[in-house]
């Protein structure tokens, strides 16, 4: 199903088929964190990403709870964003050479992920509440509050350190 498919006719289809493509989106980025965990050379982001590993499988949970707070099948639905976001990761950090230089790639990749994760939840936030799904919109913010903390970690951690070492 596309993003505009003729599947989506509500309000409500619409914010069903943004779920499954966050469940989705949370699932590849569960596999793919352990894989920049052992890229990871700077040990501060080496265990923010464990820690994010961690968050993220507690996410996916709050997902699942939404799911069925909504009434809807647990499932996702195949999306090409996230793919190319985490695609375009790997081979990045597959051309570094220099394990400074890799930190600061990874961390930029990081943020890619969660960019898209932020404006995910923020929309999903506001179709729930539209909907009158406040319990749904309340678990959501959960997620997107540990994305934005996340992001603003990674922030820090550039600008404090990593890029000054990469350059």
């Amino acid at each position: 199903m596309g993003f505009f498919s003729k599947d989506i006719k509500t309000m409500d289809d619409l914010f069903v088929h943004t779920l499954r493509d966050i469940y989705y989106a949370e699932n590849q980025i569960v596999k793919a964190l352990p894989e920049m965990i052992d890229k990871a050379t700077d040990q501060a982001l080496k265990e923010g990403f464990e820690r994010h590993l961690q968050e993220t499988h507690v996410q996916v949970e709050r997902l699942e709870e939404v799911f069925k707070l909504h009434g809807v099948d647990v499932k996702g639905v195949n999306c090409p964003a996230i793919d190319g976001i985490l695609e375009e990761a790997d081979e990045v950090s597959g051309e570094v050479d220099n394990d400074q230089v890799l930190d600061a790639a990874l961390i930029a990749s990081a943020q890619a992920v969660e960019h898209y994760e932020i404006t995910r939840y923020g929309t999903l936030i506001a179709w729930a509440k539209q909907l009158g799904r406040n319990d749904c919109a309340a678990l959501l913010e959960k997620n997107l509050q540990e994305e934005m903390k996340t992001d603003k970690a990674l922030t820090s951690m550039a600008q404090t350190r990593v890029n000054a070492a990469a350059a």
